[in-house]
């Protein structure tokens, strides 16, 4: 089945030009487009696509609204959410984070891995790239983002090892390659992560782990 995607971007040369690498995929279909946040969430609501790819800035609502609305805490039916950011934009990260997005994606990312996000996202694997991971969480590290877990970590050895590599922006696949598991036990350890830690998906895992100094910046 094809993977149904919005596309929310007040430019509509943004919009057109996604939407042409997107539909040149033979599995991914774009089934609409917003120009604001007001009606992106309106789109999203009537059309519940698998993916929805949302601008940082637009106008009445912008991208973290929208995140929040479609994905956020307390949303009984979230949505897929991949904020569009810049590097410049920074400040904005945590709160998408929180707010429910399971991926980021450059403005001046290539087609190759616009369409890599949305595929990952769909799937539930890598939902951020592995530069983007880094850049934009080695940042909240630097500039003191809260440390939530005051306590000892819940997780086993093992399940700490999962964590780190999720924090580097490593695929499922690869983190079964580096530690020498199953692709099923992988799946198995995030599942139990998930529930130790009480977060939803592996961004906000990445997240965790940059926040109380867990991931490997080295």
């Amino acid at each position: 089945m094809s993977i149904s995607v919005l596309i929310a971007d007040d430019q509509a040369m943004i919009r057109g030009g996604l939407r042409l690498i997107l539909e040149d995929q033979p599995d991914i279909s774009v089934v609409g487009e917003a120009s604001d946040g007001v009606e992106a969430i309106d789109l999203a609501r009537r059309l519940r696509p698998d993916v929805c790819l949302v601008d940082i800035r637009m106008p009445r609502l912008d991208g973290l609204e929208v995140t929040r609305a479609l994905a956020g805490p307390g949303v009984a039916h979230p949505l897929r959410v991949i904020v569009v950011t810049t590097f410049d934009l920074d400040d904005y990260v945590y709160g998408a984070l929180r707010g429910g997005a399971v991926g980021f994606l450059l403005k001046d990312a290539g087609p190759a891995l616009l369409v890599e996000a949305v595929r990952a996202a769909h799937a539930g694997d890598a939902l951020i790239s592995p530069a983007v991971t880094l850049r934009l969480l080695r940042h909240l590290a630097a500039v003191g983002a809260p440390v939530t877990a005051k306590r000892p970590s819940p997780l086993s050895d093992r399940e700490t090892e999962v964590v780190r590599a999720i924090a580097r922006g490593l695929t499922n696949r690869e983190i079964a390659a580096e530690l020498f598991i199953s692709l099923s036990t992988v799946k198995s350890h995030l599942s139990g992560i998930q529930a130790k830690l009480s977060l939803r998906n592996r961004v906000e895992i990445a997240a965790w782990a940059w926040e109380n100094r867990i991931a490997v910046t080295a």
